[in-house]
């Protein structure tokens, strides 16, 4: 592959494999450091004995891999914000304190909470630092904070809780690559306002966004197309409904919405086109690249340097450096270039989904397109122009495709058709969307701009709405775990291999990729049809069972299920255990499970007093005495799910363990699983 033989492609795969070594492993600071001097020591012993060589010696690359994968473990290390002494995470003690915040961005608000990133700056008058998710309450409020805001809060700072039922979304993860490791709750009795902001660049961004909404809306654009234009051009999407997101990612085009290449690509010819009055001298030029990197780079903090803009931002810089110093740019070194400068200063970002997707699509782009736009050549403009939105499309697609189904499970089968609809039109939207944003940046913008901006976004929702009403093309709910991920992108790159020059050696690698991946997803199969269980799973005011063998899944409740409860705590599982439920039924009092005897008391309290349980499990807060239970019918294990009391689940852990009985509280510990290992107790 010509990629790998640059050599910055070879040192930044080992940055990466640092980074990636430092976040799993976490080796301390000063390991980190002893190993980076190590290395340099090493490199720099080996660039001495082989500098005199016109033809470096293999044992000089070698010590340039290790000084970088060693660089990516140190840059890790320097990043990581719980290194810090004076981070709160070493405060986490569940009691109450005085924590001031300085609010650094806005989140998207659910029902009843205003949801913000916050920085903390003092714990009870000491100096604090880390940041945190803070969500208050918007009863009794009148608006939500503007950024900047500084709070003093009287409250508790929670470790964000690990998933509580199996293959479900790991939200701790999440912020965790976000470097965010609590969250707070706060009402307006808690809150204490200071008259002083902060007044830093998040200050100044948020405030100049606010400054060009409230222009848009004081010039009558509509709430629905106002939304999806701010997230269009600004990369702000808290705003859209969930039910126009929904739209999005049934077409296939939800990608639009977060800024990426296409819209600082219109961004950079736009700002070049209003530029190209200035002398095409040397100083022109000079003066032409500074303030395009200037606006550049504004956009990147207005749109608070998400992954995506930032890869963007980064590569369109290289790219116009490029341009005005009359060099040639080589597009794979562009984008391995930005890959290390991003991650060289926000090494996170690496386990940001966006930012995988956003550079699986380039390459893919950059490496796939112009072999499918040479499979056909169309006889005219026209036709020319389609097909490589076609192809473009499908490149990306495919090059996504495999993380699309990893992270999401689903796959929007209209998505070429979506493209060939909405990339004609986005070109306007994108060249008049910026025009009219730079003019609502000073004052209202003419009605009849709004309006023509106003009516191509209503269009564009009309495409979207219509082609995501054909669910039947939308398939969701595909089992993909990373054997598979891994496979699936290893068949793709050899077979691309063989295309683009057939040879039998490549055909053989392409073919048995293609039985990896078969073997992959049999495997998986496989084990499932051999593999039995029994969950408790953790539900609020609820209580599931579910017993699982092979592919089936029989689920027992003691309510209804709801809607909500199938696909947040049951889909997660039957699509990451290749299940399907077979059978739902009301939860009674006696289950067995593998000739294991298991109890289950409810609210009733109402028992089979003769039984000799192996399990006994507690729901709906049962008011009956532990203590005298365990006596009598001398169970192996005793669990109690989410819809008991916490008083209740607090004096029954105390009691198993006076009576040397394990106990599992599923709100403390999340579900519950047992199979046939599991149970025995001997």
């Amino acid at each position: 592959m010509k990629i790998l033989k640059f050599p910055l492609a070879r040192i930044t795969i080992w940055f990466v494999l640092g980074v990636l070594a430092a976040f799993y492993f976490e080796p301390i600071p000063l390991l980190s450091l002893i190993l980076c001097g190590v290395s340099i020591l090493l490199f720099g012993t080996a660039f001495y004995f082989s500098g005199k060589d016109f033809i470096q010696k293999s044992y000089f690359g070698y010590a340039t891999y290790f000084v970088f994968f060693c660089i990516g473990i140190t840059t890790h290390a320097i990043h990581n914000e719980r290194l810090s002494k004076y981070h709160y995470g070493h405060k986490l003690d569940g009691h109450t304190h005085s924590v001031e915040v300085v609010l650094l961005e806005k989140l998207r608000s659910n029902p009843y909470n205003h949801r913000y990133i916050a920085k903390v700056t003092a714990i009870d008058s000491a100096i604090a630092e880390g940041k945190i998710v803070l969500q208050v309450k918007k009863e009794n409020l009148p608006q939500d904070f503007p950024v900047g805001t500084r709070l003093l809060i009287t409250g508790t700072i929670y470790e964000p809780q690990a998933p509580g039922n199996p293959h479900q979304f790991d939200y701790k993860k999440y912020l965790a690559f976000k470097s965010v490791y609590g969250q707070m709750y706060a009402d307006v009795s808690t809150i204490q306002i200071s008259p002083k902001k902060e007044k830093n660049i998040w200050y100044y961004a948020a405030d100049f966004r606010n400054t060009i909404i409230k222009n848009l809306k004081d010039s009558g654009f509509r709430n629905e197309e106002l939304n999806v234009a701010v997230a269009l051009i600004l990369g702000q999407q808290q705003d859209i409904s969930p039910e126009l997101m929904k739209d999005y990612q049934f077409a296939g085009a939800v990608h639009i919405l977060s800024v990426s290449g296409l819209h600082v690509g219109c961004l950079m010819l736009f700002i070049g086109f209003l530029l190209s009055p200035l002398p095409k001298t040397k100083t022109g030029n000079i003066l032409r690249l500074a303030i395009l990197l200037s606006f550049l780079w504004i956009f990147a903090l207005i749109a608070n340097f998400s992954p995506s803009v930032t890869r963007s931002v980064v590569m369109f810089s290289f790219v116009a450096i490029g341009k005005y110093a009359r060099r040639k740019t080589n597009i794979y070194h562009t984008l391995l270039v930005s890959v290390f400068m991003i991650l060289l200063f926000e090494p996170s970002f690496i386990f940001d989904v966006g930012f995988q997707l956003s550079y699986s699509a380039l390459f893919f782009i950059v490496w796939l397109q112009p072999l499918l736009s040479s499979l056909w050549q169309p006889k005219n403009k026209i036709g020319k122009y389609f097909w490589d939105i076609l192809t473009v499309s499908l490149a990306a697609q495919m090059g996504t495709f495999p993380l699309s189904l990893y992270y999401f499970h689903q796959f929007p089968g209209l998505f070429f058709i979506t493209n060939l609809l909405i990339l004609p039109l986005l070109g306007i939207i994108m060249a008049l969307g910026v025009f009219v944003m730079l003019w609502a940046s000073f004052s209202s913008v003419p009605s009849y701009l709004v309006k023509c901006l106003e009516w191509s976004l209503y269009i564009l929702n009309k495409i979207i709405s219509k082609v995501a009403s054909f669910e039947s093309f939308v398939f969701q709910d595909i089992p993909f775990n990373w054997q598979m991920l891994v496979t699936c992108y290893l068949f793709l790159f050899t077979a691309v291999f063989w295309l683009k020059k057939p040879n039998f050696k490549k055909l053989a690698f392409a073919l048995a990729s293609i039985i990896l991946f078969q073997l992959a997803y049999l495997g998986n199969r496989y084990f499932t049809k051999n593999h039995e269980e029994l969950i408790v799973f953790n539900a609020k005011r609820n209580t599931i069972i579910a017993r699982k063998k092979g592919e089936q899944l029989s689920v027992f409740s003691h309510q209804e299920l709801s809607e909500q409860t199938i696909n947040f705590i049951l889909k997660p599982y039957l699509v990451g255990s290749f299940s399907r439920i077979a059978s739902t039924e009301k939860i009674g009092n006696l289950m067995y499970f593998n000739q294991n005897k298991i109890l289950v008391i409810d609210s009733l309290g109402v028992f089979p007093k003769s039984q000799r349980p192996d399990i006994i499990i507690l729901s709906q807060s049962p008011k009956i005495n532990l203590e005298r239970t365990i006596q009598d019918a001398k169970p192996k294990m005793v669990i109690a799910d989410a819809s008991n009391y916490r008083t209740d689940v607090e004096r029954w852990k105390r009691t198993c363990v006076k009576e040397k009985i394990p106990f599992h509280s599923t709100v403390e510990k999340g579900f519950y699983s047992l199979s046939k290992n599991d149970l025995d107790f001997n």
